[in-house]
């Protein structure tokens, strides 16, 4: 008896917070409202909108989109990064070549994003950061309630926050599935990874642990992504996920990523330098494998001649979001030094968009070594500036970017590991100059699809249908 009236109260405290809380809440949404003279409200959920990646691409996209269809709507951004919006705006035309109008558009400053870093949860990372997102979601939706929320970054623990207490619509775009069922079965496997390190993976009792816990998260990652109204996904492979764990085939709506292919096409390329440079451009994140990157590289220098190793060059080009990131690049050098490929190797971090074009203008090879890489921005930006790409066989590369029928002329190449790229590559390096010709011809003419007019097009597609529909009420 006593255990029954202690539910009830629970329960009963439960439903009281949650009733205040919706009318605080409601309440803001009112006076935002008047404020703003009834325009609509879009807030966008992207708490790093200042890094360097293809998720950022997206965000500004889907701004610009969003001003060009609908200039009078107003947006809202929540950023956790501390810095004027005029310099957030220039960064967004420096590093992606994205122009955004500075009206109707508002930055709001988080201040707990501490709570998403996975530095802050050693063990049990997914869940914690996952949690830590409901904790900067309460931040967000209490600093402005907006009539459509739109998650950029994957925080689906956020969607029901937004759409019980705040009433709203919600969107999302997504990059990653926090969990897969590959994922599940590498630790099933009890394979080691960037994700499941050798002391998990070699216990038996561990790697069962982790796929129970694994397992319970990805159910509870199902529920909160069926809060959404609306699914975009960015690839095949993420697609395939998404409706796997969130178990949603009818909502999923797959909009490739932005790639700024018409600034990448105008690049001059040289058929037959005398410097053949691969170029790698990722975050400096584990997940990229740049060390995979090196070893290959080591791999293809063990089998050139003193000849061709007098010609080669691996450029590392791309962005670092923290102190653990630059802590990778000297990680990475230090790897470099070690095979004694120092004097063969250059790191560029952080550079802005035209330091990027030059440096893809001098390039021949395009690099890519990420396991399951979602989409792959960085791989259509190489083969539109005519590099021959070779990246890892599988994920949105394989199934979406370097595709071609039997009998056709290759776009790029696929491999699995340090001795496939190594071969791979060679094979590239003593391929006629003509025959490369080809090849970065038919890479280039095959990446319109992936154009900025292109995802804009598709992402207002699912944006109007929502926009009507606020509108109506």
């Amino acid at each position: 008896m006593t255990f029954v009236v202690v539910l009830f109260l629970v329960v009963l405290s439960s439903l009281s917070l949650f009733l205040f809380l919706k009318r605080i809440i409601l309440k803001k949404k009112i006076n935002l409202k008047n404020r703003l003279n009834d325009k609509v409200v879009i807030g966008i959920f992207h708490p790093y909108c200042n890094a360097g990646g293809g998720g950022e691409r997206v965000l500004w996209c889907a701004v610009r989109a969003i001003q060009s269809q609908y200039p009078d709507a107003y947006i809202a951004v929540y950023t956790g990064d501390c810095i004027p919006s005029e310099e957030l705006l220039q960064n967004a035309f420096q590093k992606f070549n994205v122009r955004i109008q500075n009206n109707n558009i508002e930055f709001i400053t988080l201040h707990k994003r501490c709570w998403v870093e996975a530095k802050r949860y050693p063990h049990f990372t997914l869940l914690g950061q996952s949690i830590g997102s409901l904790v900067l979601g309460a931040e967000a939706i209490f600093k402005l309630v907006p009539d459509i929320f739109i998650d950029t970054m994957g925080y689906s623990f956020t969607f029901p926050l937004f759409r019980v207490l705040g009433g709203c619509t919600v969107a999302c775009y997504v990059h990653y599935p926090q969990i897969s069922t590959d994922m599940l079965g590498q630790v099933s496997r009890r394979a080691a990874a960037f994700n499941n390190n050798s002391f998990i993976s070699s216990s038996p009792i561990l790697s069962q642990a982790k796929t129970i816990y694994y397992r319970l998260f990805a159910y509870i990652y199902g529920i909160t992504g069926r809060y959404a109204n609306a699914i975009m996904v960015n690839s095949s492979w993420t697609e395939d996920h998404i409706n796997q764990i969130w178990n949603v085939p009818l909502k999923t709506i797959k909009v490739y990523p932005p790639c700024d292919v018409k600034e990448f096409l105008e690049i001059p390329v040289e058929s037959d330098p005398e410097t053949l440079r691969i170029i790698a451009v990722a975050q400096f994140r584990p997940e990229k494998d740049h060390p995979l990157m090196i070893r290959s590289f080591y791999k293809l220098m063990d089998i050139l001649t003193d000849e061709e190793k007098s010609r080669i060059k691996l450029v590392l080009v791309g962005s670092c979001r923290n102190e653990e990131d630059q802590q990778r690049v000297e990680d990475y050098k230090r790897l470099s030094k070690h095979f004694n490929l120092e004097n063969h190797t250059e790191f560029y971090i952080n550079v802005e968009f035209d330091e990027l074009k030059h440096l893809l203008g001098e390039s021949t090879i395009g690099l890519h070594t990420m396991w399951n890489e979602h989409f792959g921005i960085s791989i259509v930006e190489c083969m539109a500036s005519g590099l021959i790409m070779v990246a890892h066989k599988s994920g949105g590369p394989m199934m979406d970017i370097i595709i071609h029928s039997k009998g056709s002329q290759p776009i790029g190449f696929l491999a699995s590991d340090e001795i496939e790229y190594a071969d791979i590559l060679r094979h590239i390096i003593r391929m006629e100059p003509k025959k490369r010709e080809l090849i970065r011809e038919a890479a280039r003419n095959s990446v319109a699809r992936f154009s900025d007019d292109s995802f804009e097009k598709e992402f207002l597609k699912v944006l109007v249908p929502i926009m009507e529909c606020i509108k109506k009420d």
